[in-house]
């Protein structure tokens, strides 16, 4: 699989993982940060972005791929940081490939099992066939008549782009890949299993005002995580980085330097 990455930086080895529907853009901002003093790679991840598209998606695959990814780039004892579903597979990553790992971070998800909560969106998505339409403005136009909130429209747009064909045609498109994503999309709730527990040093950041994280989880985080702990952004929702990033780098980087 290979997985398109933007980089930054040198030093240390800093992956940052996105989240369900994202892509590596949306951490451009605080990367060039963390480059400052580690050698980050953003990176997308497969059904996203502009990372190869494939049938097969669920936390083994994507795990297997960033220990992948660290093999293709000469990268040993990784820092790791995945928000969401990114964060969910940099937990997979450390129960398959804790040799490669130093720190983890782990950003608004805990390790239980979600149930499926997507069906606004994904009927949003489904709704609209970008094919269809001449321009991202129409899109957004249609878009804004679903039930979804401002920002989560914001941000699912940004995946529309002009897609090329074979005989030099082009036409929008949306970046993810949608099909594989619906039919799998219970794979996105999976609970990290029962395995070794990891015993590096762990962080897990959440939102004051997610639901994502709540205190009932501790217990489980320290069964997989004894090292770990929780730490909160106030007045921070799930996407915590975004709403609150000023306070997620001094956060993350007190727990990197430490």
């Amino acid at each position: 699989m290979k997985l398109f990455y933007r980089e930054f930086g040198h030093g240390e080895p800093l992956l940052i993982l996105h989240g369900l529907f994202g892509s590596c853009d949306n951490w451009n901002s605080l990367a060039k940060q963390f480059g400052e003093d580690y050698h980050v790679f953003v990176i997308d991840q497969r059904n996203h972005g502009l990372s190869e598209h494939s049938n097969e998606w669920n936390y083994e695959v994507m795990a297997k791929d960033i220990a992948d990814f660290c093999e293709q780039h000469n990268l040993q004892k990784i820092n790791l940081l995945g928000h969401s579903m990114g964060g969910k597979v940099a937990m997979f990553f450390s129960q398959k490939h804790a040799h490669l790992l130093n720190k983890l971070i782990v950003v608004d998800i805990s390790p239980r099992y979600y149930p499926p909560h997507h069906h606004a969106v994904l009927d949003a998505l489904q709704s609209i066939l970008p094919e269809r339409y001449e321009s991202r403005k129409l899109i957004e136009e249609e878009f804004n008549k679903t039930t979804l909130d401002f920002g989560t429209k914001q941000f699912l747009l940004k995946n529309i782009y002009w897609k090329e064909n074979a005989d030099g045609t082009k036409q929008m498109a949306w970046r993810f890949n949608l099909p594989v994503i619906v039919e799998n999309i219970e794979n996105v709730g999976q609970a990290l299993p029962d395995a070794e527990p990891f015993l590096g040093d762990t962080v897990f950041i959440r939102g004051e005002k997610s639901k994502y994280i709540t205190d009932v989880d501790f217990e489980n985080i320290n069964i997989h995580f004894p090292k770990a702990f929780v730490k909160t952004i106030a007045d921070a929702n799930h996407w915590v980085q975004a709403e609150k990033p000023k306070e997620f780098y001094e956060m993350t980087m007190d727990f990197l330097r430490a």
